[in-house]
Parts: C-alpha cells; structure tokens; sequence
C-alpha cells in the first residue's frame, strides 16, 4: 500500500466500509467475492487498511480508528491516543493556542491537540504518511485547526507558534529500535534548536535515554499509560532540571526531589513493585519514602516495608515465603499450597518465566505470585500474592 488516493474515492470508501470487521481467516474468501467486480489492487488495499484499523483499535479507540487511515509504521509508532490527549492538557494549562508538529506522522498528536482546541500545523517529509495525516484530520472533521503539509521538518518555520512538538524518527529499517538519541531522525540535538525557537517544547523521546543525555534546561516526564512505559518527553519552557513520573489514567504525577538511594533492609511483610515510569524516571527514593520502606537489595527497584500503605505509583504485595533460589524447593512448596495458577516476576534473575513454570509444573486451585530476584547479593525466591487491602 503505497497510494491512499483509491481509498478516499467514493468506490474506495464504499469498500472499506464493506470489508469492516473481516477475520483474517476471511480475507481470502472476501478478496476472491470483491474482485469480481473491483480492482484487485483496491481490493487488497481495503483489505490492507481494514486489518491495520483493527490493529489501532487498542491505541485510538475502536470509534476512531474505524474510520481513520493508517500505514503499517503509523501503527506502530503513533502516540497512544490516551497518553496524546494528556500531553495536549499539559500545553492547554501552558496557555498554548498553536503547536507546530514536527514527524506528526499519521497525525496521533495533531488530533489531540486540534480536540483541546489548538490551532496545529503538522508537518511530514513521507508523502504517503503525510497523506494518512490529512484523511485523518478530514475523517475526524478536525481540518479547521490541524493543517498537513508535507516538508522536511529541518526547513520549517516555526516562527509564530506558541510550541512546538518533536517526535523524531526512532526506528530504522535495516536497524531497528535506535538507542542513541543524535541516531534519532531528526537527531535531538536539532530537535533541542528547535524547542529554544519557541516558547515551550515537548520533545518525544525513548523511555531508555539515559539520563545523563537529557539536556540542561530540560524537564524530564516519563509516562505510563496502564501500567506499561510509553514514552518520555522533554519539556522546555516549564520546570527546567524537574524529573517527574506520571501515570495514566489519572492522571498522577509524582515529582523528583533528589533523595538520595534507599537503604537496604531486611525482607518485610509486603513488597511493592513501582511503577515503570517511576523506574525508568529514577524515583524509587520517592516512593520509598512514601511506604516507609527500604529496598531488598541496592541494584534492584523492589521495595520492602512492614506496613501496606496506598499509593498509585507501585503495586503490593504480601510476601508469605523466602528461600534461596532452589527450583525443586519451590516446586514442593507450590505442591504443598495448591497453586496452579502461578505468576512469575523477576528482577536482577536470569532466569525465565516461562523456563521456571515448565520445571515447577504448577497445579491445584489456588494461585500466588513468585519473585525471582536478588536479596542482599544473593539469589532469592520471594512467594505472595497481590496485598489484600491493594492502595487504589
């Protein structure tokens, strides 16, 4: 698929709407149905684009994804619709009115910020995703305030908006994932030139940057959306040197005050798994503090305490067993217990989930959840289950 123009036509659209919802065991019966009386490669290409709408159903709601466009790497990297439409609050609060959005991609962002009614230029240098972005702006009925134009972002003048919004390149097809931020398409430190061109900035980035290449000036946002890390965000033009972790729904943001690492402490009655987005944000201190808790060992983000206390930014549970890491130990007390159902995390363990379940062969009525992990150096099974009174 690399023309969306057959799709827009009327006899396109009319395809699409015939071939929603069709079960990839269908598709050949569909295809061989259709092309009886269409083109065969309009066809593949309703086709094509229905199976990507079921794929983005999960990042933009089924609603609008069934009527948007998309490519294949435009599912894949376009911002999650939940996590988009946090971001454009963040800017309304700024006072911003206009945002120039720079790789806008099929347009995830650019759809929420033209919703929380700001004025969007959207700028792409692919033709085919910069097409995806204008059907998309159309279909949702956002072309008022979201304006495509397809440019090389580095030519782009952005004099005039209150911000601008960088969501580079991550991926590359003989590469793939890009670790290092200047590898970035384009690289972060122009995107860095561009964000001191406006009044505020968001520069989207990868959750593993480290630390130590976030710019001077910077604010530092990790999010999650569920429990899962999406993404990280530079923000210039609020709180620079701030490190903040936020989560959605919510949403709830907890703010870095420099403390300095937990101590390590001996195994409590409950253990509490922070969130990624604490993790990755270097906030577990903070967290720490909160429960009143100490760490089972200074290289690994569990947290021990005594007490179950509530808090949104990490998960609790009640820990009933230690022993050493012994598999034939753990499988007979998972006999002794009853549990069939057994969840499996580790931290600071080389050993695999699923490589344990298969020794341990777990079977009976009851469930619990076992930590591989490391406590004070040495390797540790910690066995629980999820804290009953769990902090909402």
């Amino acid at each position: 698929m690399n023309d969306l123009a057959p799709l827009l036509t009327p006899e396109g659209r009319a395809l699409l709407d015939e071939v929603r919802g069709t079960a990839p065991a269908d598709e050949l019966a569909v295809a061989t149905r259709l092309r009886r009386e269409h083109p065969a490669e309009l066809v593949s290409a309703a086709l094509g684009q229905a199976r990507l709408r079921q794929r983005a159903a999960a990042k933009f709601g089924a609603e609008d994804a069934g009527r948007m466009f998309f490519t294949p790497n435009g599912v894949e990297q376009s911002t999650r619709a939940s996590v988009a439409a946090y971001r454009a609050r963040r800017l309304t609060e700024l006072g911003v009115t206009s945002v120039a959005d720079l790789c806008c991609g099929i347009g995830g962002d650019a759809i929420a910020l033209a919703r929380a009614g700001i004025r969007v230029l959207a700028v792409d240098r692919d033709p085919l995703t910069a097409a995806a972005a204008r059907a998309n702006a159309e279909a949702l009925g956002l072309t008022d305030l979201f304006e495509v134009r397809e440019a090389d972002v580095t030519e782009v003048d952005t004099a005039g908006y209150d911000a601008v919004f960088v969501d580079p390149a991550r991926r590359s097809s003989k590469r793939g994932r890009i670790f290092d931020p200047e590898a970035y398409s384009p690289p972060l430190s122009w995107a860095v030139g561009a964000a001191s061109k406006a009044p505020h900035a968001a520069l989207k980035i990868a959750p593993g940057i480290p630390h130590e290449a976030i710019p001077a000036g910077a604010e530092a946002e990790w999010i999650s959306d569920g429990g899962d890390v999406k993404e990280a965000v530079l923000w210039f033009g609020t709180a620079p040197g701030a490190v903040r972790a936020t989560l959605l729904p919510g949403p709830r943001t907890l703010l870095g005050r420099g403390l300095p690492d937990p101590a390590v402490r001996p195994v409590g009655r409950y253990l509490y798994e922070p969130d990624g987005a604490v993790i990755r944000a270097h906030l577990v201190a903070e967290v720490a503090e909160e429960l009143a808790g100490g760490l089972v060992d200074p290289t690994i983000a569990y947290i021990t305490a005594d007490e179950l206390r509530p808090t949104p930014y990490a998960t609790a549970y009640e820990i009933t067993d230690r022993l050493p890491f012994n598999v034939k130990k753990l499988k007979a007390l998972l006999r002794e217990r009853e549990v069939g159902i057994l969840t499996v995390k580790k931290r600071g363990s080389a050993v695999e989930p699923e490589e344990l379940r298969k020794k341990v062969r777990p079977q009976g009525p009851n469930s619990a959840t076992v930590f591989l992990t490391r406590v004070a150096g040495a390797p540790t099974m910690l066995l629980g289950h999820p804290a009953r009174a769990q902090p909402a």
